[in-house]
C-alpha cells in the first residue's frame, strides 16, 4: 500500500467496505467512483454486475424477466460480492436504488456489520438530476416517483449514516464520507 493511500484511508483498521444506498439520482455510483479514487478502494457498483452476469441491462431485466427475478439476481449478486470481499481489497460499493430496501440484502450487511451510507437529495433535486433517464425502470410519472421515494426512506434510514446531496459538488460529498469513516 502506498503511503498516498495509508494517509487517505480511514483510521478504522475494521473498515474494509463501505455500501452507499440511496434513491436512483442520488449520486451511489458518481460518488462511489470518487470515493473508491481518493480512498485507493476498488469501486463496485451492483447494478453493473448484475448486467453483466444477465447479458442484459436492468431495463431488459425488468422488461423480460420482472422485477421479482431482477431482485434475486441482485441479491446473488451481493453474496457473491460479499464472498469475494472477506479476504479481498478494500471496496466502496454502489448499490442500486432498491436494493437496501430489500429485506434479505439488508439483513446480508447487517450480517456483516457493514458500513452503509444513505445518499439522500430533495425529491425535486432526484427528479432533475435523473431526467428521461430510459435506464431506470421504476421512473415513471411523477406521483409514482414520489411514492416510490417516501416507501423507502423508511428502508434507507435504516443506514449507520446518512449524507445530504443537495446542492452539493460530488467532492464535497465523497469527503463528507471519509469524515464519518476517519471518526467512526
Amino acid at each position: 500500500m502506498t503511503h498516498t493511500q495509508s494517509a487517505a484511508m480511514p483510521h478504522s483498521s475494521h473498515t474494509r467496505a463501505v455500501f452507499l444506498v440511496g434513491f436512483m439520482g442520488a449520486g451511489k455510483s458518481t460518488v462511489g467512483r470518487l470515493l473508491s479514487e481518493r480512498l485507493g478502494w476498488r469501486f463496485v457498483d451492483l447494478d453493473r454486475q448484475v448486467e453483466a452476469r444477465a447479458n442484459k441491462t436492468v431495463a431488459e431485466i425488468f422488461r423480460t424477466l420482472g422485477e421479482p427475478v431482477f431482485r434475486e439476481m441482485e441479491t446473488e449478486a451481493l453474496r457473491r460480492l460479499l464472498q469475494a470481499m472477506s479476504d479481498g481489497d478494500p471496496t466502496v460499493v454502489a448499490l442500486g436504488g432498491g436494493a437496501f430496501a430489500q429485506t434479505a440484502n439488508f439483513e446480508l450487511l447487517e450480517k456483516i456489520a457493514a458500513h452503509v451510507v444513505f445518499l439522500d437529495a430533495p425529491l425535486d433535486e432526484l427528479r432533475r438530476r435523473i431526467g428521461e433517464d430510459g435506464r431506470r425502470p421504476l421512473l415513471a410519472d411523477a406521483e409514482h416517483f414520489r411514492q416510490l421515494y417516501e416507501k423507502r426512506q423508511l428502508d434507507y434510514h435504516r443506514a449507520k449514516y446518512c449524507v445530504q446531496t443537495g446542492g452539493k459538488t460530488v467532492s464535497e460529498v465523497a469527503r463528507e464520507i471519509e469524515f464519518l469513516l476517519e471518526e467512526d
